[in-house]
């Protein structure tokens, strides 16, 4: 199956479904923002704005000139708000193809080969399942700098361990399958065998989990960074939110909160809306 048949497919997978469609046109609109950012944020989103006169323009709800109103120290909201749908995606999308190649790769294998490579690759997804995400993130940020990239790295190296354990239960069926036992016959290696032949069925499972790891991504970012652990130095919804309640004013600058958390929960609600989609295709039983 080449490139442009594949898209084909998963945009009549979409469409077949109508709240994939919703949740997709709502991503659409989120990667729109994203690639544009610099051209619809109508201010530096770290430039503290002020009058004429001088007069910082501080907590200033919502207006014509501030979409949704100013920060404690004058800042746009709504630019740092289309800024940081840039990083969301960042994090979200690349966390997903890692967490998603890092399993699918190891399911494959461990299914396929069983044995020792098996049981040593279930051990380690053991050993995944036994570390906890948030103290991981800060022996990281011990380790390094406070950055977005320590966030998608921790939750590469720990995330794969659900992909990895499902494709390799459907790998044990796949692999007694008539057409996998013909490729054998037929002389093909087993790295033809796995990602010619048996890989392919997987695609919607796959997929599943590259939708459920981006909106899990985009918590964890949200999360980590609303600790204080993210990058100060960049503009994110999780960053936003942190600078809202540690400054005091979340309170009463109801505006500084709502438009980064709404867009929180608006994004991984559409990537939830496709998953749904792909989850009915992975397991038919689930569209009775």
């Amino acid at each position: 199956m080449n490139i442009r048949a594949l898209l084909a497919e998963q945009v009549r997978i979409i469409r077949g479904d109508r709240l994939a469609t919703i949740g997709a046109g709502i991503l659409l609109a989120l990667a729109f923002v994203a690639v544009f950012a610099p051209v619809i944020a109508p201010y530096d989103p770290m430039a503290m704005l002020s009058t004429q006169d001088g007069v910082l323009l501080a907590l200033r709800p919502p207006s014509t000139e501030h979409w949704f109103g100013t920060t404690d120290l004058g800042r746009d909201i709504f630019s740092q708000v289309v800024t940081g749908t840039r990083m969301a995606f960042t994090v979200g999308f690349l966390a997903a193809i890692l967490v998603t190649t890092i399993g699918t790769n190891v399911g494959l294998i461990a299914g396929y080969f069983g044995k020792w490579p098996d049981t040593l690759l279930m051990r380690a997804v053991d050993v995944a399942y036994t570390i906890p995400f948030e103290p991981f993130v800060l022996v990281l940020v011990g380790l390094f700098n406070p950055s977005v990239w320590n966030i998608v790295l921790a939750i590469s190296l720990l995330m794969w361990r659900s992909p990895a354990r499902v494709i390799r239960a459907q790998v044990l069926s796949l692999r007694e399958r008539p057409f996998v036992k013909a490729a054998k016959v037929a002389g093909a290696s087993p790295l033809r065998i796995l990602y010619v032949h048996i890989a392919p069925n997987l695609l919607p499972l796959i997929f599943l989990y590259v939708a459920i790891t981006v909106g899990w991504a985009i918590i964890a970012e949200a999360s980590v960074s609303f600790l204080g652990f993210g990058d100060p130095r960049t503009v994110s919804w999780g960053q936003v939110l942190q600078v809202a309640f540690t400054s005091g004013a979340s309170r009463k600058a109801w505006w500084w909160v709502v438009p980064p958390g709404a867009c929180i929960m608006l994004m991984v609600v559409s990537v939830y809306l496709i998953s749904r989609v792909y989850e009915k295709v992975a397991n038919p039983r689930l569209a009775d």
